[in-house]
């Protein structure tokens, strides 16, 4: 019995050990493979990056190609897409963790955003065009594409918010109704600003995801050729991966070259919202002590 159980062991660590080392090397790949993409899209584009090109109005010519109008575009996008996305996601979590009773309703509603945050981002393209562009008549406007990115960007803030709050200490909540407090004044006071740096984090996070996206924005019908900022939500836009997607299709090997370019520049973006994210969890996390 005893030597059936060792090899049986011995079997078991052979396996484990195998897997170990088959998750390590798939790692090394991803990784390995991830520095040579990066690394072959800063050799194409740095020398191309200047002030000039983020400057510069988008041209038929490599030599005079700029980002500003997909540069802008971007971070109008974003800015309406929190706007929008973030007080419906969050007040969606607050309801679902702190208010809503435990019933049938709540796991049907539960399940339908589970499964629409791995819908794939160019179906809610196909229903922004729809519903924005068509049925509300918005047009190919800044609004338009700000709404189709919210709702992308939707199940996953309130996935995330939901995941923030219920790392919130039970005690904290009962230590609030002991003290008095109405259930609004401990998710006001007591829950929210706990939960606080989980929901920063995912909500950067998913903005960030949203910077990235093309394909819902090319289903409304965003413009890869804008000659002109956008200065209100009804103006026409383009963005920063339809501006590169476009240059991608040029045959002019130049154009890829600004592409690259343009792939650093929406790089240093991701990085720096994702730098901020990290800061913003860390300032808020010292001044909650569990």
């Amino acid at each position: 019995m005893n030597a059936t159980v060792t090899a049986h062991s011995r079997k078991m660590k052979r396996y484990s050990r195998f897997f170990a080392i088959f998750c390590a090397s798939s790692a090394l790949i991803c990784v390995a493979t991830l520095i040579v993409v990066i690394g072959s899209v800063f050799w194409m584009g740095a020398s191309w990056l200047s002030w000039d090109f983020l400057a510069r109005l988008p041209s038929r010519f490599p030599a005079k190609a700029g980002i500003k109008t997909a540069l802008v575009g971007s971070l109008w996008l974003m800015v309406f897409t929190a706007l929008i996305a973030v007080p419906v996601g969050v007040g969606s979590a607050l309801y679902l963790e702190e208010y809503a009773p435990a019933s049938r309703w709540k796991k049907l509603i539960q399940l339908n955003i589970s499964n629409l945050a791995a819908v794939p981002s160019v179906v809610y393209g196909i229903l922004g065009l729809g519903l924005f562009v068509r049925t509300l008549s918005l047009g190919r406007s800044l609004l338009a594409g700000s709404l189709t990115l919210s709702l992308v960007v939707l199940p996953i803030i309130i996935l995330a918010s939901q995941e923030a709050l219920r790392a919130v200490p039970g005690s904290i909540r009962q230590g609030s109704y002991a003290l008095g407090a109405t259930r609004w004044q401990t998710v006001r006071l007591q829950v929210l600003p706990a939960a606080l740096p989980g929901i920063l984090t995912g909500v950067i996070l998913a903005v960030s995801r949203a910077l990235g996206e093309a394909a819902p924005l090319l289903a409304i019908g965003a413009a890869a050729y804008v000659p002109f900022v956008p200065k209100s939500l009804t103006d026409q836009f383009t963005a920063l991966p339809i501006q590169i997607y476009s240059w991608t299709g040029k045959p002019k090997v130049d154009f890829h070259h600004v592409a690259a370019a343009g792939i650093i520049v929406l790089l240093v973006v991701l990085v720096l919202m994702n730098t901020v994210a990290v800061l913003l969890r860390r300032k808020y996390s010292r001044r909650i002590r569990w």
